[in-house]
């Protein structure tokens, strides 16, 4: 097994018209024991701009911390909030550095940059951007998040429906994922709120 596949995770960003979506599934594992049905993948690094860390838990966590600080630094000396692509270049940098032993992580990140246009990209664990203008999936369920969002996207989604397509999308995955389930857990954000769901999903 993949140490990436020791935790089980599975991780969708979406984007629609002037909003985005981004959900991860709610499984803590150690294999194929399940440790905790509330896990946290996805945080918020200011109102526009949430990052979502699928992989090995415990190298997420110390990543976060480690771009809270980055990103605490750059509103100080700055005095604004990051924009998206320069907050995915930060992280990029970050995961290049450890390059020779790297966070077993891979990222997720979703903003609404300028104009109100979304944001997303993923990258591997040593940083290698990978851009996309209609969804990005990470995690053990990618396989079936690709072939279930491919099958569900399309263009300019208002954010209801974007919050119904990236739902189903994630729970229809997850079924046939035995490392990753256990519900759902989804934030919407459009130029004006942040909506955050949790989803119920199978429980075996």
């Amino acid at each position: 097994m993949s140490i990436f596949e020791y935790n089980g995770s599975a991780l969708v960003a979406m984007v629609g018209k002037n909003c985005f979506a981004i959900a991860s599934d709610r499984r803590l594992g150690v294999q194929l024991q399940t440790i905790a049905t509330d896990f946290q993948r996805i945080y918020k690094i200011h109102d526009r701009l949430f990052l979502g860390l699928s992989g090995l838990a415990t190298d997420a966590q110390t990543l976060y911390q480690r771009l809270v600080f980055r990103h605490k630094l750059y509103q100080l000396r700055e005095e604004r909030d990051m924009k998206p692509e320069t907050f995915a270049s930060l992280v990029s940098a970050v995961l290049y550095e450890k390059r020779f032993g790297p966070y077993f992580c891979q990222p997720v990140i979703a903003g609404l940059g300028e104009e109100d246009k979304p944001f997303i990209c993923t990258m591997d664990s040593i940083g290698a951007k990978e851009l996309a203008k209609d969804f990005v999936v990470a995690g053990t369920a990618s396989e079936s998040l690709y072939g279930a969002c491919e099958a569900m996207f399309k263009p300019d989604m208002e954010a209801e429906e974007l919050f119904e397509t990236i739902s189903q999308a994630l729970l229809s995955s997850v079924d046939r994922d035995c490392l990753s389930g256990w519900g759902g857990h989804v934030y919407v954000i459009t130029p004006t709120e942040v909506k955050e769901r949790i989803l119920k999903g199978r429980m075996d």
